[in-house]
């Protein structure tokens, strides 16, 4: 009766630990991505979202859950997190899959791989208004 009272007893010991596991991942994801180690960037800093950014990305080096954080008048701008296409092309992609932020301090989280963003404001993008990051 005593080795199964300890298999029973193991057994339960291993549900325990399978518990906490799984209560320490979902805790995780809840987790915003600059407390979870990634860094928090302001584009363009003090000027904030603007025109001609390059000069602010150089000799950064961005990683997937890395936040830009874009400040700007939503009277006058938008930004639109587009593709490469819609980068080149400076054009706002008209499906439901496309996300354009409104509020004047807007939080986007890098994915890896290349990430494309444009002011959907007539004129805004071909004047430079974009920005593309790379995030490793």
């Amino acid at each position: 009766m005593a080795a199964a009272r300890r298999g029973r007893g193991s057994a339960s010991g291993g549900g325990v630990v399978l518990l906490c596991l799984v209560a320490a991942a979902l805790l995780m994801e809840a987790v915003p991505a600059a407390e979870a180690g990634g860094k928090t960037y302001y584009v363009g800093d003090a000027a904030g979202w603007g025109r001609n950014l390059d000069w602010w990305l150089a000799g950064k080096t961005f990683y997937a859950g890395d936040v830009l954080v874009f400040k700007y008048n939503k009277e006058y701008h938008d930004v639109a997190v587009v593709g490469g296409k819609g980068y080149r092309r400076c054009k706002v992609p008209r499906n439901k899959d496309t996300v354009v932020l409104r509020t004047g301090y807007d939080q986007v989280t890098l994915r890896r791989g290349n990430n494309y963003f444009i002011c959907g404001m007539p004129g805004h993008c071909d004047a430079g208004m974009k920005l593309a990051v790379k995030a490793w």
